[in-house]
């Protein structure tokens, strides 16, 4: 059973389309991540899922659930982090966590849950009004912990946290997917999607234009890798070597610097073992990767601010990579 699927999902306002027509299928136990620009319709699709909008035609499933007939069955298994979470100014921090626990009628202990998320005993009994942008953002992301739930929802999780505490959160939402609860995510921090997210969908003006990890991403919309090798001889004595190897599109030969253009990544590792086999000592080599950034800018046409990054996917993973590739 997926975790969640979308069939023709769509929402409009007006004359306003802000999500369109949405396939997608998220597995369970899986990590995904949910990309687009702002106003690309990501923050409509998990309104929808959570019955907190209602599509204007399609449907969405939630562990099995019709996400507007079952929301009361759906809700208790569900943990959500919204974005701009805020708190209750004059209650502490552990008083909020156990008003997560009795609203969920849950046998949580609120100590275990504050180590998770990073917030000591003595954060845990201040006043959540004096917390920091990045403390309530982990004590948002404990309230949502709450009773174990099957399935995270998390809008902008990083947001507020610092290189310290975004780290925290990949080991988090990894945590959580190894006991088994399937984590789908919006985020504008393309290094936490690249991170954690078994499989990443871009959502584009409302329509998810790609969906798919991020290896074949840069596999099926091109762009490749550069991969350097220094040698121990002159480079141009295996420029030939270099342009047999299947999945190579360029090669140039500077010294002993030999660069090479890769368009399939299998193509890596045979470079290497076919300059082996030709005779040639390798000292050293750097690949450099086609970068996420690079990637969200070419999909969604270079449309949009990326403050950081961000992720989607759809129901058919190789229909969606065969449009990302046209």
């Amino acid at each position: 059973m997926a975790a969640i699927e979308t069939t023709g999902l769509t929402k409009t306002y007006g004359e306003l389309t802000a999500v369109d027509d949405l396939d997608l299928t998220i597995e369970d136990g899986e990590v995904f991540g949910f990309l687009g620009p702002n106003g690309a319709g990501k923050s409509t699709t998990i309104n929808m899922l959570l019955d907190f909008a209602r599509p204007t035609s399609g449907s969405a499933t939630v562990l099995g659930y019709d996400a507007q007939d079952d929301a009361d069955e759906i809700s208790p298994r569900v943990g959500v982090l919204p974005e701009g979470f805020d708190v209750y100014p004059r209650l502490s921090g552990r008083r909020h966590l156990e008003f997560a626990i009795e609203t969920k009628a849950a046998t949580d202990d609120p100590e275990a849950i504050l180590e998770r998320v990073g917030l000591s005993a003595e954060d845990a009994a201040r006043p959540a009004g004096d917390y920091s942008k990045g403390m309530r953002q982990r004590l948002a992301t404990g309230m949502a912990l709450v009773d174990d739930p099957d399935l995270l929802i998390m809008d902008e999780p990083s947001s507020g946290l610092d290189p310290h505490g975004i780290r925290e959160m990949q080991e988090l939402v990894r945590a959580e997917a190894d006991r088994g609860t399937t984590v789908f995510f919006s985020s504008h921090i393309l290094e936490h999607v690249e991170a954690v997210c078994d499989r990443i969908g871009v959502l584009n003006e409302g329509r998810l234009v790609a969906v798919d990890t991020i290896d074949g991403l840069r596999e099926s919309i091109g762009g490749g890798a550069t991969m350097e090798l220094v040698l121990a001889d002159a480079a141009d004595g295996h420029l030939e070597t270099a342009r047999g190897v299947a999945g190579v599109t360029d090669v140039a030969a500077a010294g002993q610097t030999l660069e090479c253009s890769i368009a399939d990544p299998a193509a890596k590792a045979t470079i290497v073992t076919a300059l082996d086999d030709a005779g040639a000592t390798i000292r050293d080599l750097q690949i450099d990767d086609v970068s996420l950034e690079s990637l969200f800018t070419t999909l969604t046409n270079g449309g949009g601010e990326i403050e950081g990054q961000s992720a989607d996917e759809t129901a058919n993973p190789a229909a969606a990579k065969s449009e990302a590739a046209e």
